[in-house]
């Protein structure tokens, strides 16, 4: 990455009228009008920031960031401080009618340490817990205007969450993506992925030099994972001003400029009176969805999506678009960059070819996108990109559509006996072998929970063969409960498939990894813990996945004098185990009984009841 100021296309420099007056920016009623009681703290407060003391009474800004265990998070309190000094300065400088207050943190859990243990059951948890913790504190504080520094994939989406429910004007910047790492002996890059697939590798030399090298630094992870698929997502839905999505976690530009454009769109939404659920909207939903999809994102969005559709006030599937219009969708758009885990390059790379900007420019040319919908710069989507000028596509690193790196949309959701309501989802770009002529056949090989495959592979790599279908269940948003990702058992796979030439597909339950390569088949519901016909499947059955057709079944299930007495089966060792059936794992933690209590099924975001 250069050091150099970003070009001055990059600025947000846009058309407004004098700094807001105090008549701009009322005052909430909320019963806080002079009381020594209960001004002595703000005053205190207001004196040790270097905040005047005689706007206590004023309307709240404030500024949130994402904090956890991982090199995600590490440069987010750096981000936040420099956010609040552009705040803090312009609030002097304008003389607007605010009262900054401290910043606040939210958790965040690593997935990347975490996947493969039982910690994981936290990661989608956790998206739940930052939104209940950013709607606690906006509420209580009746913050009349935010600016977000988010890190990792989940606690940007429950901070995205909580900001369309409270719907104040709001911005967010991404905290970055980490730069790749290399190999010592190749100079090949290497990232998070490579490091979880040669967990297989025989040779501890080669692991030893990977765990080393493969994650350099701080940020996010840099390929079209869940992170870069969530942030893109964010842009384009009109939250984040498009050309702050790639930059890395390390580039100058985050400390040194945007945070003073982050503060010109926040007082352009005041001014203008825009709120987050002007922007979010079913025409810029589906945007982000075209995108996510041009770019060959992670199928945790299917996830994320319904859960900030919610936040607006919207029902993804009935006010933005179907499950059948979402495959007709990804049939039309063609994936559009060459980046990991499915091509050579990350967003790093992206950013050196015109970031973002590059990507919703082609797609917009091509008539794919809207470009009416309002975005945070106060501007719409067509006019951001016009302004931003980015350069067109390199077709090495970012393509064109009438040139796709693939010819086929990204996602695909399927329905059959085995998903009954559709939602269960394929990420086409990342398949690898298995299907011809739009089919896979393959026979199951049932585990019920990660850790029993994860011992299976690791022990008894040599009992797995080509066109078995790996079926891992209770591990559903309430069977884990959290609904963990599955890249460590999928990176497992990817690494014997391409040593042995063979496929092994998997379903479950639970969810993938943006990471996550191969046949992978995931959000499949009903979950077995509630007695989907995932719980219904054994050794040896069938199982179809046909993309042309967009469905997943197991043939065996189609005959009622086999489907019955299995449903018998498995009802009757419920009811003998207290009402959970015996292969499900027994929660006792407070957070994670919540989650099996409560949670939607992946078809509405999997989160909690309310959440």
């Amino acid at each position: 990455m250069t050091s150099d100021p970003a070009p001055r296309s990059t600025d947000v420099t846009l058309e407004r009228g004098p700094a807001p007056a105090r008549a701009m920016l009322p005052a909430i009623d909320d019963g806080r009008s002079s009381n020594p009681g209960r001004d002595v703290q703000r005053v205190g407060t207001a004196r040790f920031l270097g905040e005047d003391v005689l706007k206590i009474h004023d309307p709240v800004w404030a500024v949130v960031g994402n904090l956890g265990d991982s090199q995600c998070y590490l440069g987010v309190q750096e981000k936040v401080a420099a956010v609040q000094a552009a705040m803090s300065r312009r609030i002097a400088s304008d003389d607007l009618a605010v009262r900054l207050i401290a910043p606040t943190f939210t958790l965040g859990v690593s997935d990347g340490q975490l996947n493969g243990t039982p910690g994981m059951r936290f990661s989608l948890i956790g998206r739940e817990l930052v939104n209940d913790a950013v709607s606690v504190h906006v509420a209580a504080n009746r913050v009349a205007g935010l600016i977000a520094v988010v890190a990792c994939d989940k606690p940007p989406v429950g901070t995205v969450a909580a900001l369309l429910e409270h719907n104040v004007p709001s911005v967010v910047l991404s905290d970055g993506s980490i730069k790749p790492g290399h190999d010592q002996k190749t100079g090949a890059r290497i990232d998070l992925v490579d490091a979880f697939q040669a967990a297989s590798n025989p040779d501890d030399e080669v692991r030893a030099q990977i765990t080393l090298h493969a994650c350099p630094g701080q940020g996010s992870c840099g390929g079209m994972f869940t992170y870069n698929t969530m942030q893109s997502f964010i842009g384009v839905l009109g939250l984040e001003p498009l050309h702050m999505v790639a930059p890395t976690s390390d580039d100058p530009r985050r400390i040194d400029q945007f945070p003073g454009q982050l503060v010109d769109c926040l007082l352009t939404m005041a001014d203008r009176g825009i709120r987050p659920r002007d922007i979010v909207t079913p025409a810029s939903l589906r945007n982000a969805l075209t995108v996510a999809i041009a770019m060959g994102g992670s199928t945790n969005v299917m996830l994320h999506s319904v859960e900030i559709a919610r936040a607006a006030g919207l029902n993804l599937w009935q006010d933005v678009l179907s499950q059948d219009d979402f495959n007709a969708l990804s049939r039309r758009v063609p994936v559009i960059v060459n980046m990991r885990p499915f091509g050579a390059y990350s967003m790093v790379d992206v950013d050196a070819s015109g970031g973002l900007p590059t990507v919703v420019n082609e797609l917009l040319s091509a008539g794919y996108l809207d470009g009416a919908c309002i975005t945070c710069t106060g501007e719409t989507l067509a006019e951001q990109v016009a302004r931003l000028a980015p350069p067109a596509a390199d077709h090495r690193v970012i393509y064109s559509t009438s040139q796709p790196f693939k010819d086929t949309g990204g996602l695909r959701l399927l329905r059959g006996n085995l998903a009954p309501e559709g939602g269960a989802i394929l990420k086409l770009a990342g398949v690898e072998s298995g299907i011809v002529d739009g089919v896979f056949t393959g026979t199951a090989r049932v585990f019920n929970g990660e850790r029993d495959l994860i011992t299976a592979l690791d022990e008894r790599a040599e009992d797995f063969h080509d066109n078995d279908m790996v079926v891992i269940r209770y591990e559903g948003p309430r069977g884990a409960p959290g609904m963990p990702e599955m890249l460590d058992p999928t990176s497992k796979i990817t690494t014997i498939c391409r040593q042995r030439g063979i496929t092994i597909a998997l379903m479950t339950d639970a969810r993938f990894s943006g990471g996550s390569v191969g046949l992978v088949i995931g959000h499949v519901a009903p979950e077995g813990i509630l007695g989907g016909p995932i719980a219904l499947v054994h050794d040896g059955d069938t199982i179809t996945v046909d993309v042309n057709e967009d469905r997943i079944d197991c043939v065996e299930l189609n005959d009622p004098e086999l489907f019955t007495p299995r449903l018998s089966a498995w009802n009757a060792a419920v009811a003998a185990n207290g009402g959970l059936h015996p292969d499900a794992m027994l929660v006792t933690h407070r957070v994670l009984r919540r989650m099996r209590a409560t949670a939607l099924p992946a078809l509405l975001g999997g989160g909690m009841t309310g959440g």
